[in-house]
């Protein structure tokens, strides 16, 4: 497994996906099979840009993609996705390792200002890989216990959790809300965050990987970019 931490250009697809291509790259030749990214890694935090300018908004064929196509590994991105009502949501789209896709996850719990600019999903978010079941949240989500079990209690055993976290407030957000995910559903929890400017924040990074009891098994700094990288240990169910 591995979570990616960069800084996002904002409102810029083509360059946050090559960012996002390299670091994938980089986790298919450390050996890994899952790489996670943070919250609107193709766009950035930028909601009135997201408003503003549909060029943002992404389908799973959209040829920007194509460099997280058929990389070699299994790729978590999250961006922007045009809603059924109209609206945009925030989803994820889960691409195999040949380009397929796996799965796509919106958004459900929409935090305060993002209410009335996006559309909240309405559940899902899992998917099987060699065996083993992966459960998808996105950040706001994670406050919400219902949506891991919900993934636990279909066979799931690692969480995703796409997010962004700023350095006010967040650091403690951070420490606390995910290895209690772990310890509840006795799933490993891998959280992938920004650095450096997101929107109004300034991402505090601390990428992390908790295993099923709330330990730490490993955490990336709070400045610059790392592909943090975690060898778990997960018995594939067929």
């Amino acid at each position: 497994m591995a979570a990616a931490q960069f800084a996002c250009v904002a409102g810029d697809v083509a360059t946050n996906v090559r960012t996002i291509a390299d670091l994938a790259e980089e986790a298919r030749e450390a050996g890994v099979e899952v790489l996670v990214c943070p919250e609107l890694a193709l766009t950035g935090y930028e909601l009135e840009l997201i408003s503003a300018d549909r060029e943002l908004w992404t389908e799973p064929d959209d040829p920007r993609l194509a460099p997280l196509r058929g990389i070699g590994i299994v790729v978590v991105v999250n961006g922007v996705r045009r809603g059924p009502g109209g609206l945009p949501r925030i989803e994820s789209i889960v691409f195999g390792p040949d380009g397929e896709v796996l799965a796509t996850y919106a958004k459900e719990h929409l935090y305060e200002n993002e209410r009335g600019v996006f559309e909240p999903g309405v559940g899902g978010g899992r998917f099987w890989w060699n065996g083993v079941g992966y459960s998808l949240a996105t950040c706001y989500d994670n406050h919400f216990p219902e949506v891991p079990a919900r993934n636990v209690a279909q066979g799931c055993q690692v969480h995703l959790a796409s997010s962004i976290y700023g350095s006010e407030g967040g650091r403690e957000e951070r420490r606390t809300v995910y290895p209690a995910i772990a310890k509840v559903t006795n799933m490993h929890v891998v959280l992938a965050n920004f650095v450096g400017s997101i929107g109004p924040w300034q991402g505090c990074g601390g990428s992390a990987v908790w295993a099923p009891d709330g330990s730490v098994v490993t955490e990336a700094g709070e400045s610059g970019p790392q592909l943090q990288v975690a060898d778990l240990e997960v018995e594939g169910r067929g």
